[in-house]
């Protein structure tokens, strides 16, 4: 007969994010005069830079001509969009990094989705807490964990990260191999040091574990002295590898862009503890998975790059930076304790009670969808994440109504 993974089957009932979709459905069924506005899911607003729309409308138009159509194209990605990710993105930044170590992909969750599958079902994985749920629930279908119980699943070393450590989780007092990182972080939009990352390099060295580093919100970082690649700290490129995504900072959520980088020297072990790149192996599963990006998609990433794109993403990533200083700001003012926004687009704020009591409480006294905190992990219980990627107007209009509720 056949059977099922039945480690699906310790996934707890329903996703964050259905949960609220669940909730804000039913209250708008209920009030269908009442306008919603969205602060909950970071899922941006304003349309695509023009130098990209431009750039997607000449590939488009290539596509329709015999002698400039494209068909399959390299599964890693086109070497133009890959040169101008190494140039920009890190050499730009002194990291060394090489244009063929760039795997151009649909999306950063699907990458730190897939990415697990190279390493053996026994290894002790670290997740922080809280986190982005996506990485925990990928182990739990992949058998790494135990049951569900307490708020946890056993079997994983869950790093907390709270108001004590400033919500950048302290190294692990034990031994692991497989360690989720993510700066600016989300949900909490806290940032680490440069030696607070070396830190965990020089931990991933002399324990030989590896690092994954979610990067997908880089560009908000206002700050200089905060590193924006984990490949600017020394050592990197052989214990890390780092996720990007355009995403955010160009609004390719719904045009799915985003890339992986896994340095040469990258490298895990067998069984009986030689070394193995992972370059090759990641290659091996992107060439074997996936069929690549689109090429009018890829055009377009590519204007990211040009001096029109980075000048309008620079314009977007300000006007939604803008919005998370009003939030922090308005959050502040009420005496609510917060973290983030300053350089990240998701503020974190302290709910003084539980993080679906106040869920409920924003949503049927003013319309305003936030994060309950809860849903990414046991340290998240009594948070909340609000996000800045609205409109101005909207996120002002937010604001005004929560001001009158809880005054």
């Amino acid at each position: 007969m056949i059977t099922i993974n039945e480690h699906y089957l310790k996934l707890q009932a329903s996703y964050l994010f259905s949960d609220i979709a669940k909730k804000v459905n039913a209250y708008q069924e209920a009030h269908p005069e009442q306008e919603i506005i969205r602060l909950g899911i970071g899922d941006v607003t304003h349309g695509l830079p023009p130098a990209c729309v431009e750039a997607f409308h000449k590939a488009v138009d290539e596509m329709g001509i015999d002698a400039s159509f494209r068909g399959y194209g390299p599964e890693q990605g086109y070497a133009f969009l890959r040169e101008a990710i190494a140039e920009n993105d890190f050499q730009a930044r002194g990291a060394d990094i090489s244009a063929d170590e760039i795997f151009v992909s649909d999306g950063a969750k699907c990458d730190t989705s897939n990415i697990q599958e190279l390493f053996a079902r026994e290894i002790q994985v670290a997740i922080p807490d809280p986190v982005y749920p996506v990485y925990l629930d990928t182990n739990v279908m992949a058998g790494r964990t135990g049951t569900f119980a307490d708020g946890r699943y056993q079997g994983l070393i869950y790093l907390d990260a709270t108001r004590e450590n400033n919500f950048v989780p302290d190294l692990p007092t034990e031994k692991v191999d497989l360690i989720y990182l993510c700066f600016p972080n989300n949900p909490t939009g806290s940032t680490i040091t440069r030696e607070g990352l070396k830190r965990w390099v020089d931990y991933a060295r002399e324990n030989q574990a590896l690092i994954l580093f979610d990067a997908a919100y880089e560009a908000f970082i206002r700050d200089e002295s905060l590193p924006k690649s984990i490949y600017e700290i020394e050592g990197a490129r052989e214990v890390a590898i780092e996720f990007r995504s355009l995403s955010k900072n160009a609004g390719f959520t719904g045009t799915r862009c985003a890339y992986t980088v896994v340095p040469k020297e990258c490298r895990a072990f067998d069984s009986n503890g030689n070394a193995h790149m992972i370059h090759p192996l990641w290659n091996r599963r992107h060439c074997t998975k996936f069929n690549g990006v689109s090429y009018p998609v890829q055009r377009a990433a590519e204007a990211v790059y040009s001096a029109a794109g980075k000048a309008q993403i620079t314009e977007l990533v300000s006007a939604y930076m803008e919005n998370a200083d009003i939030i922090r700001e308005s959050m502040i003012e009420l005496g609510y304790d917060c973290v983030g926004g300053d350089n990240a687009p998701y503020i974190w704020i302290d709910a003084k009670g539980g993080s679906w009591d106040f869920f409920d409480m924003l949503l049927n006294k003013t319309g305003v969808v936030c994060t309950p905190g809860a849903g990414f992990g046991r340290c998240g219980e009594g948070y909340i994440r609000l996000s800045a990627f609205n409109s101005r107007e909207n996120v002002e209009k937010a604001m005004q109504r929560i001001k009158e509720a809880l005054v």
